[in-house]
C-alpha cells in the first residue's frame, strides 16, 4: 500500500499549520518541525542543530571537506547533489520552471515555489512566539534569533558573536582594515555597501539643510545640528572619567579609547594596533605605498584625505583659520595656534627645571 502512493500520488498525510501534504507519516514529522523550530540532530564540532539527519550529514562536510559529487564537465566538487545540479545549468542554461503568471524561469522547482509565494502571498512559516510568517524556512530561523538570542557566528579574532553570516564577514573588516566599497568619484572606500551608498550622496544629493552662521549645506538634519556646535562652542557628549566634552558621540567613543587603552583594529603585517578602523587603514598605506588621494591640479598624491585638502591650498591661497586680534590666515589650525602665542607670550615646551 505504502509503495503504491508513489504510482497514485497520494499523499495522506497533511500538516496541520499550512495543509502540506506527504506520503509518509515520517515526512510529515520532519516538515512539522520548519513550524516549531525543533532541531534534534546536532552537530558535535560546531553545536549547529538540524530537523533532519540528512541535512546534519551535508552540514558536517563543511567541517571534514567531502565533496563527493562531481560535475562532468569541469570537475567542479560540490557537497550536495542539489548544489552539483544547480552548477549544471550555468554550462546548459536551463531554467525549465517556469512561473505561470510572470514567466520567470527557475534552474530549481524549490526556487519557483519560493518565487510563486510573492503572487499569492502564502507565508507557510511561522514563529511560534510572536505569530510573524516568513515565505521561506530560513527566514524564519533567522528571525527566531531575535527571540532565542543566538549568535552561531563568532570572530575568531576578538569573540563578538553574530547573528547573521554576513554580519560577521562585515565585522572582521574592522580587524583587517578592508574596504572593498570604492567610491568612484572620489576613490573612499567603505566596509559596507550600505555605507558607500550614503557617503555618494556627498557627490549628488542636495544639501537642503544650511547653515544660517556659514552658509555650508548638509544632506541631514542632524548633520547641520552637530556642525550649528562649532558656532555654538557647545559639547554634549562628555567623558565621565575626565570630563572632556565632544560634540559628537562617536568622538566621545574614540577618545574613551585613552582611557582604557583599547586598541582593537590590528595591522595584519606589523601586529601595530589601533583605536579605530580608519587610523589603522591610514598606517597600512605605510606598508602598500598607497596614496590614493590626487591634487587635480599638479597630481601630487596623499595617503589622507585631510593632507591633500591642505596640499590644495597652495594652488587656491585659501587660508581658512584667521587669528582674531591680528586678521592675519592661516593654511593649517596648527599654524594658527603656533602663531596665537605670539600674542600670548605662552611657551608650551618650557623645561620645568
Amino acid at each position: 500500500m505504502i509503495h503504491q502512493r508513489s504510482h497514485t500520488g497520494e499523499r495522506p498525510y497533511k500538516c496541520q499549520q499550512c495543509g502540506k501534504g506527504f506520503k509518509y507519516s515520517g515526512n510529515l514529522k520532519e516538515h512539522q518541525r520548519t513550524h516549531t523550530g525543533e532541531q534534534p540532530y546536532k552537530c558535535q564540532q560546531c553545536g549547529k542543530g538540524f530537523s533532519r539527519s540528512g541535512s546534519l550529514k551535508e552540514h558536517q562536510r563543511i567541517h571534514t571537506g567531502e565533496r563527493p559529487y562531481k560535475c562532468q564537465q569541469c570537475g567542479k566538487g560540490f557537497k550536495h547533489s542539489g548544489s552539483l545540479e544547480i552548477h549544471q545549468h550555468t554550462h546548459t542554461g536551463e531554467q525549465p520552471y517556469k512561473c505561470q503568471l510572470c514567466g520567470k524561469g527557475f534552474n530549481r522547482s524549490g526556487y519557483l515555489k519560493e518565487h510563486q509565494r510573492i503572487h499569492t502571498g502564502e507565508r507557510p512559516y511561522k514563529c511560534q512566539r510572536c505569530g510573524k510568517e516568513f515565505r521561506r524556512p530560513a527566514h524564519l530561523k533567522i528571525h527566531q534569533r531575535i527571540h532565542t538570542g543566538e549568535q552561531p557566528y563568532k570572530c575568531q579574532q576578538c569573540g563578538k558573536g553574530f547573528s547573521l553570516s554576513g554580519n560577521l564577514k562585515i565585522h572582521q573588516r574592522t580587524h583587517t582594515g578592508e574596504w572593498p566599497y570604492k567610491c568612484q568619484q572620489c576613490g573612499k572606500g567603505f566596509s559596507r555597501s550600505g555605507s558607500l551608498k550614503e557617503h555618494q550622496r556627498i557627490h549628488t544629493a542636495q544639501r537642503l539643510y544650511k547653515c544660517q552662521q556659514c552658509g555650508k549645506g548638509f544632506e541631514h538634519s542632524r548633520s547641520l545640528e552637530i556642525h550649528q556646535h562649532i558656532h555654538t562652542g557647545e559639547q554634549l557628549y562628555k567623558c565621565q572619567l575626565c570630563g572632556k566634552a565632544f560634540r559628537r558621540p562617536a568622538h566621545l567613543k574614540v577618545h574613551q579609547h585613552i582611557h582604557t587603552g583599547e586598541r582593537p583594529y590590528k595591522c595584519q603585517q606589523c601586529g601595530k594596533g589601533f583605536s579605530r578602523s580608519g587610523y589603522l587603514k591610514e598606517h597600512q598605506r605605510i606598508h602598500t605605498g598607497e596614496r590614493p588621494y590626487k591634487c587635480q591640479l599638479c597630481g601630487k598624491g596623499f595617503k589622507q584625505p585631510g593632507n591633500l585638502k591642505i596640499h590644495q591650498r597652495t594652488h587656491t591661497g585659501e587660508q581658512p583659520y584667521k587669528c582674531q586680534q591680528c586678521g592675519k590666515g592661516f593654511r593649517q589650525s596648527g599654524n594658527l595656534k603656533i602663531h596665537q602665542r605670539s600674542h600670548t607670550g605662552e611657551q608650551l615646551n618650557q623645561c620645568q627645571q
